[in-house]
């Protein structure tokens, strides 16, 4: 097999999924920074890997590109005990994964971009006030689903876990 290769920015909480679920299947893989602040993914080079100019983007083989976080972690888990198998389970991570991306990612991730990356969160106030109610209820729907589960999904660590961490 062909080392992945993984184009990423290390703040990144959608690269950090990717990252970790490599590392916690012992998948070698080589990184290539891609600097959002300077706008490397909008270089013409980057946009015929991924013309929607997004990280995280996977090259699986030579010119071979996948895109979207939650795409590559289900491309990598395939086969794997992060991927239920049982379609009922499977299907609950998929719920749990668009959760993340629709429910959760569009209010947290601004805020941590704004305040952490950026360090501008005096500049960004108002519109960190906007997206805070809504990014704390999707934690507390987070948070009451773990009272009486252990994990997101069944009895086992899945790459919901993982997407629901990052």
């Amino acid at each position: 097999m062909e080392t992945l290769r993984l184009y990423d920015f290390l703040p990144s909480g959608n690269g950090y999924k990717i990252r970790l679920l490599l590392s916690q299947i012992g998948m070698p893989f080589e990184r290539v920074e891609v600097n959002i602040l300077k706008n490397e993914t909008r270089t013409p080079e980057f946009l015929s890997k991924n013309p929607n100019g997004k990280i995280p983007l996977l090259e699986v083989k030579p010119d071979k590109y996948l895109a979207e976080s939650n795409a590559i972690l289900v491309y990598l888990s395939e086969g794997t005990e992060f991927l239920p198998y049982d379609r009922f389970l499977r299907a609950q991570v998929m719920q749990w994964l668009f959760f993340e991306q629709c429910s959760l990612k569009p209010f947290i991730e601004p805020l941590r971009f704004w305040i952490s990356i950026l360090g501008k969160a005096e500049e960004y106030k108002e519109a960190i006030e906007q997206k805070r109610e809504s990014g704390y209820a999707a934690l507390k729907l987070m948070e009451n689903h773990l009272q009486s589960h252990n994990f997101f999904v069944g009895e086992r660590y899945t790459i919901a876990d993982i997407a629901l961490f990052a």
